[in-house]
């Protein structure tokens, strides 16, 4: 993380749970990946690591939490440095969700094989959006790394494109169900699927949103993207 402090343990301290935030995350990213191939491939074996991974993922954010405590407690950090720890907190939690996600996405998998119906959905459809939210993820995670309000902003810009590809999606399900009722219990597996994509990408966004609050100090959540940029210039 940039910038030092007066107190080098203190710098020490942020660095270590800031990695910690980090590897986290690239345990998430790891989820979502082997979610996605669960489900473009009907994988029951990768949906079951995906699932047994989670109780990792919520440990780990247990863990974090704990460490910021204790900072926070002993070094009574103010402006910058609070709201670094404030946003690593939010950030921590963002990425367990996206974990939840992953594990959501798993058992929907799962689901959708002991149905039968597999290969009469149109799951390859939720290819584009699900790559569209996993590189979004991993944007996220290397722009906080960097406190990079620049990429931030580009992130909060991105995510509409996963919610059109969303809806996109929907229509189609709908259609599909109401050519083939039969498959109404897969299809509607799937439409949790493609609604957990969608949230993982709506992770992406707070992150990002988190960046330019820690850089900027200014809260652009559900802000009009006009005032974002311009409190990011």
């Amino acid at each position: 993380m940039p910038d030092k402090h007066l107190s080098t343990q203190f710098d020490s301290e942020l660095n270590g749970v800031s990695s910690r935030v980090m590897e986290l995350g690239g345990l998430v990213e790891s989820q979502i990946r082997l979610a996605i191939y669960a489900l473009s491939q009907f994988n029951a074996e990768s949906a079951n690591q995906v699932i047994q991974t989670e109780s990792r993922v919520n440990a780990m954010e247990v863990e974090i939490d704990r460490e910021l405590s204790s900072i926070i407690a002993r070094r009574q950090p103010t402006a910058r440095d609070l709201r670094l720890l404030m946003a690593i907190s939010k950030t921590t939690a963002n990425l367990e969700r996206v974990g939840d996600e992953a594990e959501k996405i798993a058992r929907m998998v799962k689901s959708i094989i002991e149905s039968g119906s597999a290969r009469a959905l149109p799951s390859s459809d939720l290819r584009v959006a699900a790559e569209l939210a996993s590189g979004l993820l991993r944007k996220a995670l290397d722009a906080f790394a960097r406190l990079d309000t620049a990429v931030a902003v580009t992130i909060l810009k991105e995510d509409d494109q996963i919610d059109q590809e969303f809806d996109g999606f929907v229509r189609k399900l709908i259609t599909y169900m109401m050519e083939d009722p039969r498959t109404i219990s897969a299809s509607l597996d799937l439409l949790f699927v493609a609604k957990a994509i969608e949230r993982v990408g709506d992770h992406a966004k707070n992150i990002a949103e988190f960046i330019i609050y820690v850089v900027k100090g200014a809260d652009v959540r559900h802000t009009p993207m006009a005032q974002i940029e311009s409190a990011v210039r």
